[in-house]
């Protein structure tokens, strides 16, 4: 990582949604007093689904204007546009219907049906990123699984030494659905901020390992490997790290 990462611990899941939400949104408004229209990395998953309705609770009194906000995803599963396993569909549900974020902010990778296979749907979020990503996000969110895996780069698996693409298909994972689009390490590398986003004790563990200061590897646990330009902050509550 470069420098150290700060560890922000809350009481339970719901404090923690609370926190990370209020921060996103103060990002998003400094960004754009700045005069500049944010990127925002987003994740999927159960603290996700809450941190995303928190900020639909949050929003009016933000000054965000969501119509200037581009959202992208640190992965998906190559599955139906209207499948209840897309990340999207969870955010759409939890909150960009809700705040209302002008459509062609909002970067999907492709569904089946959309892209030949999930080879074609890696290929085509490529293209997207390179031909409206910026060069730097403002917040890259990301959670981490119990194995310690981030967006769907899993332990021991070759998607973890990939540098020469921006993005990587995944076929066989071996968390289902078995095929997924990720971001590469190099991609998630340009971020500002990174914010690791952790609830639960099964999780505790490879909170542990990423934190430790033995270290570990990517290998064993990717969340080891990512870090912000900026800063890099775990964001747990306590039975998260109740490892530390």
């Amino acid at each position: 990582m470069n420098g150290s990462p700060r560890v922000e611990v809350h009481a339970d899941a719901g404090e923690l949604a609370t926190s990370v939400a209020g921060e996103l949104l103060r990002v998003l408004a400094g960004a754009q007093a700045a005069g500049r229209i944010p990127h925002v990395v987003l994740t999927g998953g159960s603290i996700a689904d809450a941190i995303h309705r928190e900020v639909a609770r949050l929003s009016a009194a933000s000054g965000v204007d969501w119509g200037s906000v581009e959202l992208w995803w640190g992965d998906e599963r190559f599955v139906a546009r209207d499948s209840a396993d897309r990340n999207a569909v969870q955010a759409r549900e939890a909150f960009l219907d809700a705040v209302g974020v002008a459509e062609h902010r909002v970067h999907e990778v492709a569904a089946t049906g959309e892209a030949a296979d999930v080879e074609a749907a890696a290929a085509a979020y490529a293209d997207e990123l390179a031909a409206h990503g910026p060069d730097e996000f403002d917040v890259l969110m990301l959670g981490v699984g119990p194995d310690g895996h981030i967006a769907s780069l899993f332990p021991d698996r070759p998607e973890l030494a990939e540098v020469d693409r921006p993005t990587v298909p995944v076929t066989d994972s071996p968390k289902p659905p078995p095929e997924r689009v990720s971001l590469t390490y190099p991609t998630l590398a340009r971020s500002r901020a990174t914010w690791l986003l952790v609830s639960g004790e099964p999780k505790a563990e490879a909170v542990a390992r990423a934190l430790s200061p033995a270290g570990t590897t990517v290998e064993e646990t990717p969340a080891s490997g990512v870090s912000g330009r900026e800063e890099t902050v775990w964001f747990l509550d306590r039975d998260a790290a109740s490892r530390l």
